[in-house]
């Protein structure tokens, strides 16, 4: 059988990472010897083009993963555990993260491209009203009503914000959903629960 034929079989006929059928293609997962069942899996267009290019990237496309991260292919998972891991801080990849198990050999692969290896710039530390470092995916509790610029609402003291995303150029900024609305919140005038 040829690999296509192969990866068609494995996958039942759609994209190892959404479930799309549409306009199947193999990507061949990096650094590889040779293109094999074993080091690429069967994508769509819209995840092939993404995994490609990482300007085109669409976070909330790679919401499928939260199904194909328990694929037991090592291929797929290297694919999904790097897609999560250069989307943290969008929040929720990281609880899926958090979740994910790999046997060692398949996370080693994973981050042999160099993903996830202290992706933070060097210096920038978010730290809350105490000093305590926040991560993104953290949960903040306000420290001090805080008005919200361009609306009418006002973040009350004792509000919990969860699964804060940090504010890549400034260590004094995080952002979260306070009242369904997403603000960026003072790390001075929170504290890290």
């Amino acid at each position: 059988m040829s690999l296509d034929q192969d990866l068609m079989q494995r996958a039942d006929s759609k994209c190892e990472l959404c479930g799309s059928k549409d306009n199947l293609e193999i990507y061949e997962v990096p650094p590889l010897s040779t293109a094999s069942v074993d080091t690429a899996i069967l994508t769509c267009e819209t995840c092939f083009e993404q995994l490609q290019d990482p300007e085109k990237v669409e976070p909330n496309h790679w919401r499928c993963l939260n199904d194909s991260m328990w694929n037991t292919t090592p291929a797929v998972q290297v694919v999904a555990w790097r897609m999560l891991t250069s989307l943290k801080n969008e929040g929720w990849p990281q609880d899926l993260l958090d979740m994910m198990y790999m046997e060692d050999s398949t996370l080693e692969w994973a981050k042999s491209t160099g993903i996830g290896q202290d992706d933070t710039p060097k210096g920038l530390v978010h730290r809350d009203s105490n000093g305590v470092i926040i991560e993104a995916g953290d949960n903040v509790v306000l420290i001090k009503d805080l008005p919200v610029k361009g609306s009418s609402l006002v973040a009350k003291r004792g509000t919990a914000v969860r699964r804060v995303s940090l504010v890549h150029d400034n260590e004094e900024h995080i952002e979260g959903k306070v009242e369904g609305q997403q603000i960026v919140i003072l790390t001075k005038f929170v504290k890290k629960m």
